[in-house]
């Protein structure tokens, strides 16, 4: 799986973890919904600075977002 593919998966599942909608991510994080969106389905390559952004939003560490699981 590529780093963008496990990116994200990783922040669907948080983001459902913590019941926030994309919107709301989105909101607190500073960017668009369809971003977000965008992201969730491997679209973009977020930057570092985005990453950064999201995990403060999620109360994770960045790395958590690029965490490989499984096999």
């Amino acid at each position: 799986m590529e780093i963008r593919e496990v990116f994200a998966r990783n922040l669907r599942i948080l983001r459902k973890a913590r019941g926030l909608s994309q919107e709301e991510v989105a909101h607190r994080a500073g960017i668009d919904r369809t971003y977000v969106s965008a992201l969730e389905r491997s679209v973009y390559n977020p930057s570092i600075d985005v990453v950064d952004r999201l995990a403060q939003v999620l109360e994770v560490e960045p790395s958590a977002l690029l965490k490989r699981t499984g096999a």
